[in-house]
């Protein structure tokens, strides 16, 4: 048997990449897998995320309202199977639960709820648990031999000490479930996306009072070495591997010089499925467990990625995080059982988005590339929008364009600028123009804008006023000498980075506080170890003196 964790970082961009929703799951190749950060609701839980031929599925969907929690989370456990029904597959679960608590599953009514396990000592009520498992964060599957805990551990900024009390409340809530089944003679295995380092090995740049996070402190109290019950199967076997990550960040380029994090973990606990008194001899680890390893090779995209490209990420083309496995050896058949009702294919959304043909009778936008369509988000009523409706409307320019270029003439018609109201400050000549815009703060943002997505959008909008007719291509011209004329000042105005002396580039702080929206230069390499000169060289220059205010 063979199970996979895997944060995909949104499934249906995933499906989207492979093909198909079974092309992803037969390219992991596993038994049962495991996903994370679907970012789905139970609203999009279509046929083609959720169901493919020879596997099972069941979703966990976030049900949070709350500002930037919508849709962010999610998790989701495949298991391939040969017949949903009368298996004796250890694949195929015997139960399952979404969530710790089982609160999303019982009566509507949220009090006076009691829940399957003790809460002791916690302080909490309904409304807390219930929050607990509203962002989808657990699927829980039994398998008759052990129990599969599919979990997305949730981020917290240790300056957020609201999403800090959750990030605490959730795994407190989860070691109280896996001891409750522990206690009830099962075997667990917990896998998913932790958001936790366990140790400083699994960290590319370890900081300062890294050992010390009171989370990464809680996390090895679970293991065996530590005096706890469970197993980190990875760091089992590969004791002294450096450099095992499974993620890394993507806004610094972390992946080109392997600066990452491991905290993507399969951890297990229980006895072996041998009858022995011989603890020494007999372990689930040593008897049962033939390989667990980091799918580095695993292709996340249709083509090779690349991530850094002259100082900025590009559009990553897969996920952050790459695949972990373990393989099982010995595992015994279970009794003949079906599918649990929890599955995908009993969901009434899901089931009714099968069953009905109006989806194939509608008219539909005149749409080749249903990727592009995925990836602008336009929809038949923005065509119309676009194009008029109606049998009575007349061809205008916009409808020779074609729906390709729907989403330029949306921005257009939003009164969204041109390049070219750029330079209509005041009456001068386009050198005092062009002297005017090399201000520390227009240099700085033009700087942006190239080293963003600036040069794509500027390019877009010459197409647009091309389209317009003859008369704009004499703007066409004056724009692209201007845009020229800016980007040859940039190239001599950018600061040098003092460890490579190559030009630097800009951003802005993003990050609320006192310097929100100031800018900033940085190196243009990649993050990448302390000990890597050819990695970012931790360069830094504010873009321009912050003004202070008068006093009064």
């Amino acid at each position: 048997m063979k199970i996979v964790t895997y944060n995909v970082n949104g499934l249906r961009q995933r499906v989207v990449q492979h093909g198909s929703l079974k092309k992803l799951l037969d390219a992991l190749d596993a038994d049962i897998i495991c996903l994370q950060e679907t970012k789905l609701s139970r609203q999009d839980l279509s046929a083609d995320v959720t169901m493919a031929q020879g596997y099972e599925s069941f979703f966990s969907c976030t049900r949070t309202t709350e500002k930037g929690k919508t849709c962010y989370s999610g998790v989701a456990t495949f298991c391939r199977v040969t017949s949903a029904f009368s298996s004796q597959e250890t694949s195929l679960p015997l139960y399952a639960e979404e969530g710790f608590t089982g609160l999303l599953w019982k009566s509507g009514r949220k009090e006076n709820i009691k829940i399957d396990f003790s809460l002791d000592g916690l302080q909490v009520g309904n409304e807390d648990l219930f929050k607990v498992d509203s962002e989808g964060r657990c699927m829980i599957t039994d398998h008759g031999h052990f129990v599969l805990i599919n979990i997305y551990g949730p981020r917290a900024d240790e300056n957020d000490l609201e999403r800090v009390r959750y990030k605490d409340l959730f795994f407190k809530i989860l070691q109280r479930k896996w001891e409750s089944l522990l206690g009830q003679g099962k075997r667990v295995c917990v896998v998913g996306d932790f958001n936790i380092a366990p140790a400083a090995i699994d960290c590319c740049d370890p900081r300062p009072g890294f050992e010390d996070n009171p989370f990464r402190k809680w996390l090895k109290s679970l293991l065996k070495e530590f005096g706890g019950s469970f197993v980190d199967v990875f760091r089992a076997l590969h004791p002294e591997r450096e450099g095992a990550y499974t993620c890394w960040p993507q806004n610094v380029g972390g992946e080109e010089f392997n600066y990452g994090t491991r905290i993507d973990l399969i951890l297990f606990s229980g006895p072996c499925f041998h009858q022995s008194d011989d603890e020494d001899g007999h372990t689930f680890l040593r008897c049962h467990v033939k390989e667990c390893d980091i799918l580095g090779q695993f292709k996340r995209g249709k083509d090779n990625i690349v991530r850094w490209n002259g100082g900025r990420c590009t559009k990553l083309e897969g996920s952050d995080h790459v695949p972990v496995y373990i393989s099982l050896a010995g595992v015994p058949d279970v009794p003949v059982h079906n599918t649990p009702s929890l599955a995908a294919r009993y969901i009434p959304e899901v089931r009714g988005w099968q069953q009905t043909i109006v989806p194939l009778l509608l008219k539909r936008p005149a749409q080749t590339d249903p990727e592009r369509q995925e990836t602008d988000g336009s929809t038949s009523q923005n065509s119309q929008a676009c194009f008029g409706s109606g049998n009575n409307s007349q061809p205008s320019k916009l409808q020779n364009v074609g729906l390709r270029a729907g989403k330029r003439i949306d921005k257009r018609m939003s009164s969204q600028l041109t390049i070219q109201s750029f330079f209509q400050k005041h009456e001068s000549s386009s050198s005092d123009r062009a002297s005017a815009s090399a201000s520390a703060v227009d240099v700085f943002c033009s700087h942006v804008r190239v080293s963003g997505r600036g040069g794509s959008e500027c390019s877009e909008s010459t197409e647009e006023e091309e389209e317009e007719g003859e008369g704009s291509q004499d703007k066409n011209s004056f724009a692209l000498l201007e845009w020229q004329r800016i980007q040859a000042r940039m190239q001599t105005s950018l600061p040098l980075c003092k460890g490579h002396k190559e030009p630097c580039v800009a951003r802005f702080v993003k990050k609320s506080g006192p310097n929100i929206g100031r800018g900033f230069y940085v190196c243009a390499r990649a993050k990448g170890p302390a000990s890597n000169p050819e990695a970012n060289c931790g360069f830094f220059q504010w873009a321009f003196q912050k003004v202070k205010p008068k006093k009064a």
